[in-house]
């Protein structure tokens, strides 16, 4: 199964609240696609046809009329020269004349576009696609300057529920496709990468992907469980681990994450590791805390490599809605966020907020999950994206 027909089966709640409510603006206003019958004018009464006018026959000489010969016709026995039997197809009264034939899109769609509702895009077909974007998370601005720019060269218009999808669609590809960009990899040995967010949002559950493809991919990988401080968090890291053949390397429960960190990166450089991928806390109940927390672990590893980090991953929860635009604004304070991983995309109708992060804030999106398994968190693909988002077909 390819990723797009996964996430368009597994992002049905945002897809199937969009394309419902698209559906529904169009059909609240729509005119029938069906031309009323014509008025047949009342039969006219026959009038008596006048009388012929009476006229004196004229007087004229008789003419005599030569006799002619008989014609020399062939017999039955011999053939007509030059003759060819014709055949003239003429319909029979009884029956009907064949049905004109549907065109291809009549043929493809089981209707023609002519027969679809339509309704025209107005002031108020335009305030309720507002509203329907921003009930499904893509933030008051977002949805206003999507409206806007599918109201230009439409206002005035009639369109059809699958126009709208497609100009919808099309609208929300143009927004991603700037920031649309996987995560970069650099010949710097090894490479770092912190990871940060918020607890429960699937950042350890994305780290052990990450891990798995990059080794599937012929990458040398170490993990640091860095959030010491959540034991099911370490533990969920070192099943990863066991799957993929990737180390984990861990410390007792409250220890200091930035020392766990320095003891990470300086035995993946001495194993010529090309990936360190370092969990983080996630705890925004004390932000001082957390800041402090992570800005010492910026600080420890760049003791050994001061480049390092070369990439902070901030990890979105989807089901959270407009709560992604909070915490990218704080996490971008606490740390430098290079990159968007957006998870749990399958479980909401809330997809839309990422097209609300890629309109303000313009950070790359290097990933989105769909689902626990390893494949289930792929590129971001731009148009596979809208489409699946607005409920169109591949």
């Amino acid at each position: 199964m390819s990723f797009f027909k996964k996430l368009k089966e597994r992002m049905f709640r945002s897809s199937d609240k969009i394309g419902e409510g698209l559906e529904a603006l169009v059909a609240e206003g729509a005119d029938d696609p069906k031309e009323p019958p014509r008025e047949v004018p009342d039969a006219v009464p026959e009038l008596p046809e006048p009388p012929a006018p009476e006229l004196p026959e004229p007087d004229l000489p008789e003419v005599p009329v030569p006799e002619l010969p008989e014609p020399d016709l062939p017999g039955p026995e011999e053939p007509m020269p030059f003759a060819r039997a014709a055949t003239v197809s003429v319909p029979s009264p009884d029956r009907d004349p064949e049905p004109a034939r549907p065109g291809l899109l009549g043929r493809l769609f089981g209707r023609t576009v002519a027969d679809e509702p339509r309704r025209v895009l107005d002031d108020a077909m335009l305030e309720s696609l507002e509203e329907l974007l921003i009930r499904a998370d893509m933030g008051v601005d977002t949805a206003v300057r999507v409206t806007a720019n599918i109201a230009e060269g439409r206002f005035g218009r009639k369109v059809s529920t699958r126009e709208l999808r497609a100009a919808l669609a099309s609208e929300v590809a143009r927004i991603m496709e700037p920031v649309a960009r996987p995560m970069p990899l650099y010949p710097q040995k090894p490479q770092v990468v912190l990871v940060v967010g918020v607890n429960g949002s699937g950042k350890t559950t994305t780290i052990g992907k990450l891990a798995s493809q990059f080794k599937a991919a012929g990458k040398k990988v170490v993990i640091a469980a860095g959030d010491t401080f959540r034991a099911a968090a370490v533990e969920q890291l070192q099943i990863w681990g066991q799957r993929a053949g990737v180390p984990v390397l861990t410390a007792p429960e409250g220890s200091d994450p930035a020392s766990l960190a320095f003891d990470a990166l300086t035995r993946a450089r001495a194993e010529g590791a090309d990936l360190l991928l370092i969990d983080t806390a996630g705890r925004l109940q004390n932000r001082q805390d957390l800041m402090e927390e992570l800005a010492k672990i910026v600080r420890v590893i760049r003791k050994v490599d001061p480049t390092a980090p070369h990439n902070t991953l901030l990890v979105l929860d989807a089901t959270t809605g407009q709560n992604a635009v909070t915490q990218v604004e704080i996490f971008r304070k606490i740390a430098d966020v290079s990159g968007l991983v957006m998870t749990k995309l399958d479980g909401t109708a809330k997809g839309g907020v990422l097209v609300a992060l890629a309109d303000r804030f313009g950070l790359p999106i290097h990933a989105i999950g769909v689902g626990e398994q390893i494949d289930d968190l792929a590129p971001f693909d731009p148009d596979d994206f809208a489409r699946a988002l607005v409920g169109a077909e591949g």
